[in-house]
């Protein structure tokens, strides 16, 4: 798919068909993910690669807006560093978008749906994927083959129209 194609056709993908991801697709989407741009190249990602359907179910209950992870057939969650200050949050939320971005579009690429969930309940998170004190769960990336839907470029994507988002030289 061309990169373009990738950006129309992505949307979150919340239902799978139970089918397993290939190593090498899931190797690509990591891939993607540890190539994305960061802050001063500081790169504060690391991610934890889940397949198993047990630990799937239980880190579907990290949050109460994940329960599609249960079903994906691998979830990555992304794990940081605790921000020692404002600044250093601000970078990590804006280094993880990125990271995340490039795995979305990576997946979609690959005719693989996605959907990403927050985590709440850290303790759950730590206790499942074994990280650091130091360190947190900040997001999940459910990836799947899409059970309810193909991945094609949307020509009208439910969106605010692109006059009333873009402004040229001033507001």
């Amino acid at each position: 798919m061309e990169t373009w194609d990738a950006i129309r056709a992505r949307r979150d993908i919340r239902r799978y068909t139970g089918e397993a991801i290939d190593r090498d697709d899931l190797e690509r989407i990591l891939e993607a993910g540890r190539r994305a741009p960061s802050s001063r190249n500081w790169q504060p990602w690391d991610f934890v690669v889940v397949t198993g359907r047990e630990r799937l179910h239980g880190l579907s209950k990290v949050w109460r807006g994940a329960g599609h992870v249960a079903d994906s057939a691998a979830t990555i969650a992304l794990i940081a560093p605790l921000p020692a200050d404002e600044r250093h949050r601000n970078w990590v939320q804006y280094d993880l978008g990125q990271a995340t971005m490039s795995m979305l579009l990576a997946a979609t690429d690959l005719g693989l749906g996605s959907a990403h969930a927050a985590v709440s309940d850290q303790s759950l998170a730590r206790e499942l994927l074994g990280f650091p004190e130091e360190r947190f769960c900040a997001y999940l990336l459910a990836f799947g083959h899409p059970g309810d839907r193909a991945l094609v470029p949307v020509r009208e994507p439910d969106r605010r129209p692109f006059g009333d988002v873009v402004h040229w030289d001033r507001w």
